[in-house]
């Protein structure tokens, strides 16, 4: 007989982390604060991308306190969206809760998302108001790629929105079915649909340490972003390749004409010199464009895993196995025989030892049984 007592929904809590050393006890107490009040049942889940502080030393800390932790750790940094991929991936609850350990994104806010999800919303995710902590061209930047994502994709990205948010069972299984190796997690939220809706935060700033982008990585994270969700780069290519291509092509019989009808030379040196670069520069530019989706291809179809795992401590009550786990090749158990199969000479009992001459003289007798068959 089921204790209505007793929590009847499990939620789980993915924390990606990497050099999150000097945050991450101060992130686990709010955390945990927070899901006892919830009053279901819980487990957290951290996944280590391979850092090189003591941020793993810490988690199997926290573990050895709290039995409902499981920890992934990463064979080598994969990248925060690989990550979050391995959580979903080994997360079990009813839903799932996609949460940074940097403190940023409050964990006192998960009740509002998680009663959202109560009302049956698939997708809750957290929306800021604010961007407190971060430089204006952090800002700035983050304001105009997320409105140019929003003109550029056929799947509507919510603006100033990231992987903060909890998720249900069947939101989380799509994503799982989606393998893709250049992952843009904010996009592949969005594409699975379902019901999805938004609360509203004011973002805090880092509670300790510094932020592990830099503009390099968000320059690719942005250039990912945009080829895995759009093809207009491609588009505007093509229409400005015609734009800059039917003139020339008027201009070139026009010049071919005077000089075969009239013996003009050709006038314009600099003139010319200056056009013949910026169309090679436009070139350039053209085929960088298409080489990244020309690259995607290349690393999809090479169909590597989104990540490998090194090791794997389940949370208390979970089946202790994940998928991608890389173990240690081991030697083929030999089998011993059974005592049944060891050969006997007549007259002696299963224990003692077998007579050598014995075994031979019966060898014998078989091999000249076999050729009397013949």
């Amino acid at each position: 007989m089921n204790d209505p007592t007793l929590p009847t929904e499990k939620i789980s809590v993915v924390v990606p982390l990497f050099n999150e050393e000097a945050v991450l006890p101060q992130f686990h107490f709010r955390l945990l604060r927070v899901m006892e009040g919830l009053g279901s049942d819980y487990e957290v889940i951290y996944v280590d991308d391979g850092s090189r502080d003591r941020s793993l030393e810490l988690a199997h800390r926290l573990k050895a306190d709290e039995a409902r932790v499981g920890i992934v750790e990463l064979s080598r940094n994969f990248g925060k969206e690989a990550a979050l991929t391995a959580g979903l991936d080994v997360a079990g609850g009813d839903a799932v809760v996609i949460i940074d350990a940097d403190l940023q994104d409050p964990p006192e806010l998960i009740p509002a998302l998680v009663d959202k999800w109560r009302e049956g919303f698939d997708v809750v995710y957290a929306t800021r108001t604010s961007r407190d902590g971060e430089s204006f061209l952090k800002k700035f930047t983050a304001h105009w790629f997320y409105r140019l994502m929003g003109k550029l994709s056929d799947t509507e990205i919510p603006a100033d929105t990231g992987d903060f948010r909890v998720m249900s069972r069947r939101a989380v299984a799509a994503l799982g079915q989606l393998r893709e190796q250049h992952r843009f997690m904010k996009g592949l939220y969005s594409w699975i649909g379902f019901r999805q809706t938004a609360v509203m935060y004011r973002r805090d700033a880092r509670a300790s340490g510094t932020t592990k982008f830099n503009y390099r990585k968000l320059l690719r994270f942005a250039v990912d972003g945009i080829t895995a969700f759009s093809t207009v780069p491609l588009k505007f290519a093509t229409s400005i390749g015609l734009l800059v291509a039917i003139p020339a092509f008027g201009m070139a019989a026009y010049i071919v004409g005077k000089t075969l009808l009239y013996g003009d030379p050709v006038h314009g040196y600099p003139s010319m010199m200056t056009v013949l670069l910026m169309l090679g520069g436009l070139q350039l530019v053209f085929l960088g464009i298409l080489g990244e989706y020309v690259g995607r291809l290349f690393n999809e179809v090479k169909r590597r895993p989104v990540y490998l795992v090194a090791s794997y401590a389940a949370p208390a009550g979970t089946e202790p196995s994940v998928s991608g786990v890389v173990q240690e090749p081991r030697q083929p158990a030999r089998t011993p025989m059974a005592p049944a199969a060891i050969f006997h000479a007549p007259g002696r009992s299963q224990g003692e030892e077998p007579d050598l001459a014995d075994g031979r003289h019966q060898a014998s007798a078989l091999t000249e049984k076999l050729a009397s068959v013949r």
